[in-house]
């Protein structure tokens, strides 16, 4: 939710064709009027340029991206005068091209210009220059440079407007640096910045209030590296006449990069050093004169300046830290870390506890975000406040004047919330089928919302809602307004609010599939289209009838406050209106013109063809404007009359490319700067125009006159009539600052005009409210009323707020007084903290619980958490902070609030899945398998009792997973080699995995093996060790059977006693079929290796001193080999040899009698005597513990033998090996 609220305050770096198509006001032909005694005598001709810079310049084209420095301040919620520091905004300036101007001498001897044609110009486009503006509040300032290149036109004809009237004329050449006699010249200077040539930004800070202080910063920004590597601090205190350079003051070797102004202390300046270089900032006490400076131990991104206290700053690093400073950056505290991007706000006096609060967004996880409060210099757990308990859609908050606006995630829709006064959060009541894919706040003014609804079925447009004074009920204004994407990917809506007056928009809204420009003189209730000029320029009469023809006006705000957009109006000069626009059907970009209003929208005048910037002087009793060109210029253009009449003066006696404009601060502004250039290569040239000399003296009762504001000859407008005084034409006096705004209001009675549909209401096609077919009128008592009490019940009509008519309202509008109604609660909401349906084992979870309809006061609150126990509280206001609980055990809850008062009760349920953490997952399945044999698989979960648990099963490389709800399935492999089994193992919010491989063949054969224990005693557990000392094994193995190491496979059993599986698996070359021949040569390779591990040949080293012996589960029947060196045997032995033949004996009579006897494992094809049986594996055997690990041994295996695994070691030598050499699985 981001709001969209004004421009900026600080600088920002923006694309040459975004900015300069927002900072100006400007039109696209050729001529303007000229004064009256001005009558063509003869002809003037197009200005040269400079032919040698044209040639040596690139064409490219130049977009600079955004180096974002600071949201807009109200769109981030806050005042202006929070945040306006460094630059008042930056303009992206380029090299000049269009038309010159053409000239002609009336009889009289004066010398009247008018602006002229395009001229002809194949040169390339210079390298852009980049400005940025500072001024104190309510200055005023313009931006100069092509938008695009002006379309070429013949000459225009002559036109007949009365006396004044244009005959047969010409271009000739006219040489802009050799001014005639006679011209009208200004008052003015010129200082340029030598040594700057390089530099391609500056910033300005114009102090005003009776200060003659100017601070500029002018860097060279590189682009490519996206670096300051240069910079010089120039200081005026004489208006701009002089400057000097500062450099040596704050180091010669210092960069500097960007530059502050205390909103509340103008005297007090910060500047921030490139933090490539050094992170450092310098602090002025006495308007730039001199600096110290002060080392950071933090790249600084943006400040927030409190409103009131001067010295308290905010500050937001880059890795998304937040600072605080009371002694104006002299020294730094960190408050918080993990705080969202501009999401970050000062407090409220009179709305907030305390001064010293700082109102944050901090990001818990990506998807989710806590609102939090904390105090000034100490931001601990125990002073944290949480107005809102649960967690927040990030990116969410904005704090808003007396409005708190956040979005809370609720079943998967994104529900928005608003706290009225600091008080608790409720949802917003839209109209029901209201589905906003987006909403922005557009405006807090008043004691109301305005805000911009994308609705579900809406791609490139919005509609406009309105709210009562809580911020809470909203109703339609207006629908599908134009929205476009700003600068720095924010959503810009067209929507203007006209200066000096409540009540009055402008807005761009596209009818069937046209954008039309509309009006409204009573805050959205009514709108209309604007009424196009009777004449155009020239005198000629206009046809443009509605509805199929009106003026349409270009509605985008400058980002620099202190420069013109294409629209612009000012509180000291009400009824002014000037912007750029077209006439005919709908909005274009062509052909756009300038046009002016002096009766706040009912007619307008044509005052421009060509582009232009205007600027108020002098309180809006004079109007000045400055053509947009990239060839260099000398004239500005001067108006007394508000834009009837215009005459031409020349500011400097050579030609400048002219980068932008700045007035003096406030609203009395009689001096203003001109930034250029006298070509590509030099310096800055500042030139100071004086207004002063034009008013000689102080305006006095007769220099008015008085204008009352009307719509369409009605005069009561939002309840009042209201006149104005206002200066007559050409009356050249100084307005004093109790003149700034004379008006006079008189109450009207209130009439149905001045009330809005109330919410739930719909306006019909006769002008009144009725409720819309999903509104139940007789529901819509307040939530606080209680039974036997009275309340205002609407009629569907609510009287607009800032609507001020007094008279005695009629009742069919006027809100009727009822008692309270007697009803049961209804809309009784349930949800976690969290937002979610999960929670973890032993930790507390908060339950919220809302009523939308039922007294709160009167209604008690019963929450059942499922696991027997139960609260109730006695009303609903006693848990706005939630309800905790903690369960102890895990499992699926099934947890109900009842809403219950006199007359009845509502219910709602959830149920919750309580889970503990999960820690490991393990899959278990046998290493090797066989094919088209069912195989189980299983998951064993540490701990093993977590909640409830999805399984994700993928083989091999399947794109869709097997999903079961337990921990284990069958599979069966119907290919013969490696395959892979990845399992997830879901549990709330958490995701764990394990993957096994498995050898898939026809036949093979099996056998456990046991370690030495000293292995045990350096187990660790983990599957890695596993996997390195079943490779130790195998290589073990290789060398001391001399079986081929493709024919080995070695598992390590988990846990202890330590154990492992070793597999013989067919040769490659025999794979293609199962023979008889095959089978025995497994068996051989068999007793070869029981052999070698019961003769101790199979032996590896752990480390050094550590040697650990292999042998199988149980000794096989092999002669026993005396390895003590003497030449009888032990008693040991004997008693050994003698248990080996008993269990001989055994075997072979359970044998004869066909018993299954548990042993050796063996896994065969189908064999054409008979079918073999499926044995299970010995890691089977290796079953959990006490503590869950493995219990394998030699005591405690019951020991299993097949036939085939009797008999004596044969000879090595006898065994037919294998020609192909081995190959490692």
């Amino acid at each position: 939710m981001e709001p969209s609220l004004g421009p900026s305050l600080f600088a920002k770096w923006i694309s040459i064709a975004g900015l300069l198509a927002s900072t100006s006001v400007c039109a696209t032909g050729a001529e303007a009027r000229c004064v009256a005694p001005c009558q063509p005598q003869f002809v003037g001709e197009v200005s040269a340029a400079d032919p040698l810079d044209y040639d040596e310049t690139p064409s490219d084209e130049f977009v600079v991206g955004s180096d974002e420095l600071r949201t807009d301040p109200e769109s981030r919620g806050q005042s202006a005068e929070q945040i306006r520091a460094d630059a008042a905004g930056v303009l992206l300036l380029s090299s000049l091209r269009a038309g010159g101007e053409s000239s002609f001498e009336s009889a009289s001897g004066k010398r009247c210009v008018c602006p002229g044609e395009d001229a002809s110009w194949d040169g390339q486009e210079k390298l852009p220059r980049l400005l940025a503006t500072q001024a104190g509040e309510g200055g005023d300032g313009a931006s100069t440079g092509s938008r695009r290149r002006r379309r070429r036109r013949g000459a225009p004809a002559a036109a007949q407007s009365g006396g004044d009237a244009w005959t047969e004329f010409q271009w000739s050449t006219e040489d802009p640096s050799l001014p005639e006699h006679g011209e009208f010249q200004l008052v003015g200077s010129t200082f340029p910045l030598t040594g700057d040539s390089a530099h391609n930004q500056a910033m300005v800070h114009w102090s005003g209030q009776n200060s003659s202080v100017i601070l500029m910063l002018t860097k060279y920004f590189d682009f490519s590296t996206g670096r300051v590597t240069e910079s010089s601090l120039w200081r005026s205190t004489d208006y701009g006449t002089t400057y000097e350079k500062l450099n040596e003051k704050v180091g010669l070797k210092t960069i500097l990069s960007y530059l502050y102004v205390s909103p509340n202390n103008k005297r007090k300046i910060m500047l921030l050093t490139d933090p490539e270089v050094e992170s450092s900032l310098l602090i002025s006490l006495d308007e730039g004169a001199s600096y110290r400076k002060h080392s950071l131990g933090f790249h600084i991104l943006s400040l927030l300046f409190h409103p009131e206290q001067e010295d308290w700053i905010l500050a937001y690093s880059h890795e998304q830290k937040l600072y605080v400073s009371v002694e104006f950056g002299r020294r730094w505290q960190l408050v918080h870390d993990a705080v969202v991007p501009n999401r970050f706000y000062w407090s409220r006096l009179g709305l907030d506890k305390e001064q010293g609060v700082i109102h944050l967004e901090i990001s818990v996880s990506d998807a989710r975000s806590q609102y939090i409060t904390c105090k000034l210099q100490n931001c601990s757990d125990a002073n944290k406040g949480k107005p809102f308990p649960g967690f927040i859609v990030p990116d969410s908050l904005v704090v808003q004047d007396q409005y708190v606006f956040i979005q809370v995630l609720m079943g998967g829709q994104s529900v928005h919330y608003v706290s009225y006064k600091r008080n608790p959060f409720y949802p917003m009541k839209l109209p029901k089928y209201t589905l906003p894919k987006d909403l922005q706040i557009i405006s807090t003014d008043d004691n109301q919302v305005v805000a911009a609804i994308q609705d579900w079925h809406q791609n490139d447009s919005y509609n406009l809602y309105m709210s009562e004074s809580g911020g809470l009920f909203f109703t339609l204004v207006l629908e599908n307004v134009v929205s476009s994407g700003g600068p720095e990917g924010n959503i810009m809506i067209d929507l203007y609010e006209v200066a000096g007056f409540k009540g009055l928009f402008l807005s761009n809204k596209v009818v069937e599939n046209q954008v039309r420009t509309y009006i409204t003189y009573n805050k959205g209730r009514d709108w209309r289209l604007l009424r196009a000029p009777e004449t155009d320029l020239r005198g000629n009469k206009v046809y443009c009838e509605q509805l199929y023809c009106s003026l349409h006006l270009h509605l985008h705000v400058s980002e620099n406050p202190y420069t013109s957009g294409n629209i612009v109006s000012k509180d000291s000069a009400p009824g002014i209106i000037i912007a750029s626009g077209v006439i005919g059907p709908e909005l274009t970009s062509n052909n756009v013109s300038v046009f002016i209003t002096s009766d706040a929208g009912n007619t307008w005048r044509e005052v421009f063809e060509e582009e232009y910037s205007v600027l108020f002087l002098n309180q809006g009793g004079a109007l000045v404007a400055i053509r947009h060109t990239p060839l260099p210029i000398r004239h500005v253009w001067l108006s007394f009359d508000e834009g009837k009449y215009w005459e031409q003066y020349s500011f400097t006696s050579s030609p400048l490319y002219v980068d932008g404009v700045l007035g003096e601060p406030g609203e009395d502004t009689l001096i203003m700067t001109i930034f250029g250039h006298f070509s590509h290569r030099s310096e800055w040239q500042l030139v100071k125009i004086d207004f002063r000399a034009f008013f000689a003296r102080r305006c006095g009762p007769d220099d008015y006159q008085t204008w009352q504001l009307e719509n369409e000859g009605e005069v009561c407008i939002m309840g009042v009539k209201r006149t104005f005084q206002k200066l007559k034409a050409n009356a050249q006096c100084i307005k004093t600052r109790e003149q700034q705004i004379s008006q006079k209001s008189h109450p009207c009675p209130c009439t149905e005009a001045d009330f809005e549909c109330d919410y739930g209401f719909e306006r019909q096609g006769d002008g009144s409210c009725a409720p819309a077919f999903w509104f139940v009128p007789a529901a819509a008592a307040s939530r606080d009323c209680v039974a036997g009490d009275t309340f205002l019940n609407t009629t569907g009509y609510r009287r607009a707020l800032s609507n001020n008519c007094t008279a005695e309202t009629p009742s069919r509008y006027g809100a009727r007084r009822q008692r309270c109604p007697s009803r049961a609660p209804r809309g009784l909401q349930l949800l976690t903290r969290e937002g979610t349906l999960v929670a973890t084992l032993e930790r507390n979870v908060t339950f919220l619980v809302f009523l939308e309809e039922g007294v709160g006061s009167t209604t008690s609150i019963t929450v059942d958490f499922g696991d027997g126990t139960a609260v109730s509280y006695a009303n609903i206001s006693s848990i706005e902070d939630g309800i905790k609980h903690v369960y102890g055990k895990v499992g699926i809850y099934q947890v109900s609030a009842t809403a219950r008062n006199s007359l009845g009760s509502d219910v709602v349920t959830l149920y919750l899945h309580v889970s503990c953490l999960l820690e490991q997952v393990q899959l278990l399945a046998p290493s090797v398998v066989v094919r088209n044999k069912a195989v189980n698989l299983s998951i064993v979960l540490h701990p093993s009792s977590v909640g409830t648990v999805t399984y994700y099963w993928w083989f091999d490389n399947k794109t869709e997973p097997a999903v079961t709800l337990k921990g284990g399935m069958t599979f069966t492999f119907d290919k013969e080699g490696l395959h892979t089994i990845i399992v997830q193992v879901g549990v709330g919010n958490t995701v764990y995995q394990d993957k096994r491989t498995v050898a898939v063949y026809d036949y093979f054969r099996s056998h456990t093996l046991a370690f030495s224990s000293n292995l045990d005693e350096l187990n660790p557990g983990v599957a890695e060790w596993a996997e390195d000392v079943g490779r130790v094994v195998k290589r073990s193995v290789v060398e001391a059977t001399g079986i081929g190491a493709d024919q080995l496979l070695v598992t390590v059993l988990a846990g202890t006693p330590t154990a492992a599986e070793i597999f013989i698996v067919p040769e490659k070359t025999a794979r293609d079929g199962a023979g008889h021949g095959q089978l025995a040569h497994l068996d051989q390779l068999l007793q070869v290796l029981l052999g070698a591990l019961n003769q101790d040949l199979v032996q590896f080293s752990l480390r050094p001193g550590v040697r650990v012996t292999v042998y199988a589960t149980r000794l096989s029947p092999a002669p026993l080999v005396d390895s003590s060196g003497s030449g009888g045997h032990n008693g040991a032995a004997i008693i050994m040899l003698v248990s080996v033949i008993l269990v001989g004996l055994a075997v072979f009579v359970i044998y004869k009698f066909k018993r299954k006897i548990p042993g050796i494992s063996t896994y065969t094809a189908e064999q054409p005597e008979k079918e073999q049986e499926v044995i299970p594996t010995v890691a089977s055997l290796a079953g959990p513990g006490a503590e869950g690990e493995a219990a394998t041994s030699l005591e405690r295996v019951d020991v299993k033998m097949d036939a085939r695994g009797r008999g004596y070691l044969p000879s090595h030598a006898g065994i037919k090996r294998a020609d192909e050499a081995p190959r490692v699985f």
